[in-house]
């Protein structure tokens, strides 16, 4: 009677774990199924592909600078005047634009004026040139000879000469812009405070114009010609694409770097890029017209 019960016990927990392993079986089917869906039900677009125009660049990186840019010393010692700016009426300031010609500073020094003596040698002039004048006449008429005619007109001359001197040293007590630009660097000064000659006293740029020096790896050298277009990009930029061209290229190769050195002029007309500022450059080497292009975002790939 034992041995029946035990075999009917046997019995039945085989059936209990066959039924579990075919529930596992099912469950896992089921989940290889779900995940096999998941992988099936992957989102899509439609996109035309049409013909366009692809190109193969060098792309570099550099700093760009302004083509023109002066530092403005004093050449003669003597109390700071900063000049107003017609403009806005109050003295020249840090960031201010200044015209070619315009006076931006004064130097004043009463000695040093007063030494030039340019009154006195204008009214030396005029009388030499009065003299001058007059011994030609006399000398169309014959009242003098021609020897006194040269000696009137060597008088004539030096008088010219010396008043242009001293009118070249008057200048220096005021000092104005070689060029239209913006005041980039004003060392402070307070008015009247005397300073000496050699002194800094303004940095004036230009910089609707920049330049941008590059490096690019030798094995690129005959695919750089001068002239050739380039493509000027900022990081604070992101919309907008200046055109520069590259204007000067050097022969030499460095044998450490196995580069080469070239130059970009950039047109900066609307001062969207200031000096200093690190700038991506694109070369194009290479166009290739009416070619079918898919584009990259397309693409999906799918790892095993």
């Amino acid at each position: 009677m034992n041995n029946f019960t035990n075999h009917t016990n046997q019995n039945t927990m085989k059936r209990i774990i066959l039924g579990l392993v075919i529930i596992i079986a099912i469950t896992a089917c089921n989940n290889e199924d779900k995940d096999l869906n998941k992988d099936i039900s992957i989102p899509v677009s439609v996109e035309e592909i049409k013909p366009k125009t692809i190109e193969k660049y060098l792309s570099t990186t550099g700093t760009v600078k302004p083509l023109k840019e002066v530092s403005l010393k004093t050449e003669v010692a003597g109390k700071y005047h900063l000049a107003t700016n017609p403009a806005t009426n109050k003295p020249y300031a840090l960031g201010d634009h200044v015209k070619k010609g315009e006076t931006v500073l004064i130097i004043r020094n009463k000695e040093y004026e007063n030494n030039i003596k340019h009154n006195t040698l204008k009214l030396r002039l005029d009388i030499d040139k009065q003299l001058f004048d007059k011994q030609q006449s006399l000398y169309e008429k014959g009242g003098v000879t021609l020897k006194d005619v040269k000696d009137a007109e060597i008088n004539y001359i030096n008088a010219k000469n010396t008043l242009d001197d001293a009118l070249i040293k008057l200048d220096k007590m005021t000092i104005e812009a070689p060029f239209s630009g913006t005041i980039v660097e004003l060392p402070y000064h307070t008015k009247g405070t005397q300073i000496e000659t050699g002194q800094d006293v303004m940095k004036i740029m230009d910089y609707s114009q920049m330049y941008m020096e590059i490096s690019l790896a030798a094995k690129n050298f005959k695919q750089i010609k001068k002239g050739q277009e380039v493509r000027i990009m900022n990081y604070t930029l992101p919309d907008d694409t200046l055109k520069g061209v590259i204007s000067n290229i050097s022969p030499a190769i460095d044998p450490a770097t196995l580069s080469f050195k070239a130059l970009l002029d950039i047109n900066n007309k609307e001062l969207k890029l200031q000096p200093g500022m690190f700038a991506k450059s694109e070369i194009v080497i290479s166009v290739a017209e009416n070619t079918i292009v898919i584009p990259k975002k397309i693409i999906l790939t799918k790892q095993a």
